[in-house]
């Protein structure tokens, strides 16, 4: 359904600090890039999300946010970690979503520019 997403960003390079670990933790890396713009996937010039660096760029508000999918726990976990260490803030640590299955594990980070992210894995633990 969605080929590809892209956030404004007000500093390119503090978010892209961000997105290089938090989405390295989950297998994604920067497929290009130029002055303006980074785009993260899995295979080069296929980007999945990019950034654009837009000086009035402002974050969606209340309810909006992403989900990456990630392959275990352990892949929610260190998106978590390495987000934070890169700059992002905590909006749920990782753990288990009873509200959202039996088996809805993720964790929430905010990024340097305010988008909420999440990663989850939906299935049972390996």
């Amino acid at each position: 359904m969605i080929h590809h997403l892209s956030l404004g960003v007000r500093e390119l390079h503090a978010s892209a600090r961000f997105y290089d670990a938090a989405l390295g933790a989950l297998g994604f890396r920067r497929v290009f890039e130029d002055d303006d713009a980074i785009g993260y996937g899995l295979e080069d010039d296929e980007d999945i999300l990019c950034l654009k660096l837009r000086s009035d760029a402002a974050a969606p508000g209340p309810g909006f946010h992403l989900a990456f999918a990630a392959a275990s726990r352990a892949a929610v976990d260190a998106f978590h970690g390495a987000g934070l260490a890169a700059g992002g803030a905590d909006n749920g640590g990782p753990g288990l979503r009873a509200d959202y299955g039996a088996h809805y594990y993720a964790a929430f980070l905010v990024d340097p520019d305010g988008h909420r992210v999440e990663a989850v894995l939906k299935g049972p633990a390996a």
